[in-house]
């Protein structure tokens, strides 16, 4: 089939590999000049790198390079991904510099206009991201603080400290991108003050000083501490005899959190426990932020908001919700990014979407009422690079029309089912349902599921305690290749063309 991809990010990447071996013909699209998504060149804030160390980041069959520090940065995360597409003989199917402007719908396939040039395809595949939009709020009084000099940025604007130097900077928000520009930023700023609606739990990238947070939270243990919609094995002992144990195991690292940071004395204890993190954002702590409060080049203002930008004798300000001012140059908004999928018809929006806004996709890759239609990067995770291969796997085989799909009343029943659970894991802080966190090999079991291509048991076990390892992985798609066409399997990493 001839199939096009929306989005040059992992991803799209992904996905593109996987269906090329598998004998389509694709061609992807992203409206950056190079490939990486979030990590593009376009995007990159000062202090961008990873949530989780370069070998649980990494593509099963495409390791980071050995010399990549354990968190890489944004630029080396976009270097790698150019690496993946060339090498995967992706370079001449990509379209950059070209945004989809609409994707439409007809007999047998879709029609795609992109850089003013129409294209048709038999399927269609979105992988535009769920971090692709800013959410820049709408402050009253911008035009009047804009002409007084005031600048108003999302995150993902701001590619130079250098930008900061000297001025009055804001950051809104306390996610990792917020911790993460903060640091740079107030090394060149005059002024560096983060407003916090709420503070969030922080992991330390070495807990205690030594064990990499990896060893606790990105293996199967770790996301067996948090209760998933259906339990199995030990997780119903953990959410059963076994509760008061697991919440103290969660809640232990909060506890090394406050004394390792010091956050007692810096007056940033969040509320709650640290079992709340999935609540709200599973955080990174950034190197050098805590410290910084503790220097005094970074201010925290916690529990407020901006209420208004404006501008007194000639100045930029912003006023916050008790009434205290603040100089503001320079406001920088880390306040999340809206999932939208503009290019496509609103009667087709209506039909992904529930009354809430919520993506109804089964296996977070298959709307239920769209034919010829798959997301890929809609189950953002701890292993979105893993997960995003995986569900490139699952699509693959849907084509070849190896998926043993439930009936439609059932696979809706089962995305309602989901979005419940998660409404109420994450206190609805999931992304319009795009956010899987922290069931990331919960979501990877059930698609290889389908497929009766998940990897042995006793691998499986051995990430019980061990971080997960895509690389245990690598052999997924040469064996549905396999399955599929004996010819794929012969070139498993598709650079036949």
């Amino acid at each position: 089939m001839r199939i096009g991809i929306i989005g040059a990010g992992v991803a799209g990447l992904a996905t593109a590999k996987v269906l090329k071996q598998a004998g389509h013909d694709v061609l992807i699209y992203d409206k950056s000049p190079d490939v990486g998504g979030v990590w593009s060149r376009t995007r990159r804030y000062p202090g961008l790198c990873t949530q989780s160390p370069k070998a649980q980041y990494a593509l099963s069959d495409y390791p980071m390079p050995k010399h990549f520090p354990q968190w890489p940065g944004g630029e080396q995360i976009q270097e790698y991904l150019a690496a993946y597409a060339e090498a995967s003989g992706l370079t001449p199917a990509l379209r950059l510099d070209t945004e989809v402007t609409s994707a439409e719908p007809g007999p047998g396939g879709w029609t795609v206009t992109a850089g003013g040039e129409t294209t048709r395809f038999d399927r269609l595949v979105v992988a535009n991201g769920v971090f692709c939009e800013p959410a820049v709020p709408a402050y009253p009084g911008l035009a009047e603080f804009t002409a007084a000099g005031g600048r108003l940025r999302a995150v993902s604007d701001v590619h130079d400290a250098e930008q900061a130097r000297g001025k009055h900077v804001l950051i809104v928000g306390y996610g990792k991108s917020a911790n993460d520009i903060t640091v740079p930023v107030s090394l060149t700023a005059a002024t560096t003050t983060v407003i916090a609606r709420h503070l969030l739990w922080k992991v330390p990238r070495k807990i205690g000083g030594f064990l990499n947070f990896k060893m606790l939270l990105l293996t199967r243990m770790g996301e067996a501490l948090f209760r998933y919609i259906r339990l199995r094995g030990l997780e119903k002992f953990l959410h059963g005899p076994g509760d008061g144990m697991r919440g103290r195991m969660i809640n232990s690292i909060g506890s090394v959190s406050v004394r390792q940071f010091g956050l007692a004395k810096l007056g940033l204890v969040p509320p709650g426990h640290m079992e709340d993190i999935v609540r709200g954002a599973i955080g990174l702590a950034t190197e050098g932020f805590f410290e910084g409060v503790g220097e005094g080049r970074i201010s925290v203002r916690h529990d407020r908001v901006i209420t208004r930008l404006y501008a007194e004798d000639g100045s930029p300000y912003a006023e916050l919700d008790e009434g205290s001012t603040l100089p503001a140059d320079l406001v920088i908004c880390a306040t999340g990014y809206t999932q939208g999928v503009p290019f496509l018809p609103g009667d087709v929006q209506d039909r992904l979407l529930d009354e809430r806004g919520n993506f109804l996709l089964y296996r977070q890759i298959r709307p239920l009422d769209v034919p010829g239609l798959y997301f890929n990067g809609y189950n953002s995770s701890f292993f979105s690079p893993l997960n995003a291969e995986m569900a490139a796997v699952w699509i693959a085989a849907d084509l070849a029309g190896q998926v043993p799909l439930p009936d439609q009343a059932e696979m809706r029943r089962r995305v309602v089912d989901q979005l419940a659970f998660m409404d109420v894991a994450t206190d609805a802080h999931h992304c319009r349902g795009t956010k899987i966190i922290p069931f990331s090999m919960h979501n990877v079991d059930e698609v290889l599921g389908d497929l009766g291509l998940n990897i042995g048991a006793r691998v499986r076990a051995s990430h019980w305690l061990n971080p997960i390892n895509p690389a245990a992985y690598r052999r997924v798609t040469p064996a549905l290749l396999k399955r599929l066409t004996p010819a794929a399997a012969e070139d498993p990493v598709g650079l036949r063309g």
